[in-house]
C-alpha cells in the first residue's frame, strides 16, 4: 500500500489543481460525456491519448489494446464501438498506432512471449500480406513500416463492422482515420486513408442494414 500513497496524495493535488484553475471543472464533467471522436489507439504508457490532441477529459472516448487491434471476435472492443456511435454519436474514430510499438516488433520475432502471441497472430498475417516490401528493409525500419501497416489494416477492419455499415446505411456521419504517432517528437503521421463509406472495399465485406416495414 504504501508504494501507491503517493499516487492518491497526487491525485489529491491535480484535483485542487483543476478547481483552482476551474471552479466548475468537476461539475461540468459530472454532467455528460459528450465526445466527438472514438480514439482506438496501443496501450503503450508513453502515448497519453487526451494529451496528444489537446483535448480534455470528457472529449475523447477512448479504447486501448496491444497494437491497437481492430478484431472482429473482440467483444471488448466492438461494444466500445457500439457504444461511441450510437449512444455517444461520435462522428469519428481514431486508430492510432505508434512508430516502434512493442506488440508490433514481438509479432516479428520468432520466440514465444506467452497469451499475448495469439492476439499478435492478425499482425503477423499483416506482415504476411506486405512480406516481400517489408523484407527489403532493416529490423528498425521494418518495425516502422508493420506498424503503418497494421493501422491501415484496423482502419478496414473497423470499416468491415456491422455497427458501422449501419451507419452509413442511416444517412449518418461517420469517418474512420488511421494515424501512427512517433515518440521522439510528438507528432501524428496521417496515414491517409480515412474512410466515410463502404467505397474502396471489395463487396464481400459490405453488408446493407434495411429498415423493416411497420409492423414487420
Amino acid at each position: 500500500m504504501a508504494d501507491i500513497k503517493h499516487l492518491i496524495a497526487n491525485n489529491k493535488e491535480w484535483a485542487e489543481q483543476q478547481v483552482k484553475n476551474d471552479p466548475d471543472f468537476f461539475k461540468r464533467l459530472v454532467g455528460q460525456q459528450a465526445p466527438e471522436y472514438l480514439w482506438i489507439g496501443c496501450s503503450d504508457s508513453r502515448v497519453p491519448a487526451n494529451e496528444i490532441v489537446g483535448m480534455a477529459p470528457g472529449e475523447l472516448f477512448v479504447h486501448r489494446n496491444v497494437g491497437n487491434q481492430v478484431i472482429q471476435t473482440d467483444f471488448n472492443c466492438l461494444s466500445v464501438i457500439q457504444f461511441a456511435i450510437e449512444a455517444l454519436k461520435v462522428r469519428h474514430i481514431l486508430v492510432v498506432g505508434h512508430y516502434g510499438c512493442g506488440g508490433v516488433k514481438a509479432a516479428l520475432e520468432s520466440k514465444p512471449h506467452g497469451l499475448v502471441d495469439h492476439w499478435l497472430y492478425p499482425i503477423r498475417d499483416v506482415y504476411r500480406e506486405h512480406a516481400e516490401e517489408l523484407e527489403q528493409l532493416g529490423e528498425a525500419e521494418q518495425i516502422d513500416r508493420l506498424c503503418e501497416l497494421n493501422v491501415i489494416e484496423q482502419v478496414k477492419n473497423l470499416a468491415k463492422t456491422n455497427m458501422v455499415q449501419e451507419t452509413w446505411d442511416k444517412g449518418e456521419s461517420l469517418t474512420i482515420h488511421g494515424w501512427v504517432y512517433r515518440l521522439d517528437n510528438g507528432l501524428v503521421n496521417d496515414m491517409n486513408v480515412s474512410v466515410s463509406s463502404r467505397e474502396g472495399m471489395e463487396q464481400v465485406y459490405h453488408v446493407y442494414h434495411q429498415k423493416l416495414p411497420k409492423g414487420g
